[in-house]
Formats: structure tokens, sequence, C-alpha cells
């Protein structure tokens, strides 16, 4: 009986040690503002700040040559509607267009009028010339200027060669020439060239 009682002893005296330790300082985890994620870790299909999936660009940021901040590379397809808001109309003239000669790399300027058929001098090209909007945006399918400023100018025409038209592809009521930007959606011929070099104001 009294092995028995001693171990019952030292049972509750260990037992009594044990609750009397102190208990372990926790660790407390840094918390993270909403939306953030700690560093190295990212939530699945987003990149670390200031990198990108090859191919892609961050927003806002455009490569060279296609549209300014804000405007679609892509004409929308369907048929477009061209509005030209009040503080636009008759404001502006015409516009001068640049003629190149791909062979000899010889350009030549002219003048043309809003809204009318220009045969371009010792071709077989006439383009027939649209509505000029100096602030070109696009709003769905329909086409217009933010401002009467020369912040994005844009020429509509339809070229035609021995009177077949050849710009813009079939289907699309207007080809568009942006002067800042000349190599959105640009004419395309073997022989020639041809660009919006400005428009001209009343």
């Amino acid at each position: 009986m009294s092995i028995l009682s001693l171990l019952l002893v030292f049972s509750f005296m260990a037992c009594k040690k044990k609750e009397e330790q102190p208990p372990l300082p926790q660790t407390q985890i840094p918390t993270m503002p909403p939306g953030q994620m700690p560093p190295g870790q990212m939530p699945p299909g987003q990149m670390p700040p200031g990198q990108m999936p090859s191919g892609q660009m961050p927003s806002g940021q455009m490569p060279s040559g296609q549209m300014p901040s804000g405007q679609m590379p892509m004409m929308p397809q369907g048929k477009t509607q061209v509005i030209v808001p009040a503080s636009v109309k008759g404001h502006w003239t015409g516009a001068i267009i640049v003629v190149e000669e791909k062979n000899t790399k010889a350009k030549q300027e002219y003048t043309v009028k809003l809204n009318s058929d220009f045969k371009v001098p010792n071709t077989n090209l006439k383009i027939h010339v649209g509505d000029f909007l100096p602030d070109f945006r696009m709003n769905g399918l329909s086409l217009t200027s933010a401002s009467n400023q020369p912040v994005n100018p844009a020429l509509s025409i339809r070229v035609f060669e021995n009177n077949k038209q050849i710009f813009p592809a079939p289907g699309r009521q207007w080809g568009w020439l942006f002067s800042k930007v000349p190599s959105i959606h640009p004419f395309e011929h073997q022989k020639y060239g041809i660009t919006l070099k400005e428009g001209i104001k009343k």
C-alpha cells in the first residue's frame, strides 16, 4: 500500500509542475491590409508588380505605332456611324494627305476637301474623302470627336483603283488615316502609300 501511495503522490506532483509551467509566448502573424498579399505570394493568375506576362503591356501603355491611351486598336465589327459633333462641324474644311511612291520613296503632299473626290495625279487612284475628326474617339459602332482640338486627328477615306474600291476592306464603310499613329489600319498598296499629315481649319 505504501508503494502505491508514493506512486500516486509523485504522479500528482508531476501533473502540478506541468500545470505551473508558464504558457509559451504566442507568435503573432502580421496581418496584411485588405487586398494585399505577403511578398512572394500572389493570387493565381496575377503577376508581381512591374512584371507582365510575355506579349502583354501594362494598362494604359501601348506599343509604338498603336492608338493613344484609351483608344481601341481594332475597329469594331459591323456598320459604323460617323458622328461629327456641333463643336467640330464646319470648323474644318479639308486635310493635307501625303502620297508616297514606294519604289522611288518620293512623297507628294496634296490638299483635299472634305466630302469630295480627289484624283491622285499620275496614278490610277481616286480618293473619296469623308469627314475629319480632330480628336477621334470610338464608342462601340459610333465614331466621333471628343473635342475640336487636334489631339488624335483622323480622316475617313475610300480609295479606288481603276474604279474598284481597294480601301477599306470589303464590308467596311470607311478607312481611317491617323496622323499621329499612321500604322493603325494603314492603306496598304504594293506601289503607293497614303497618310494623313494634318487637318485644315476654316
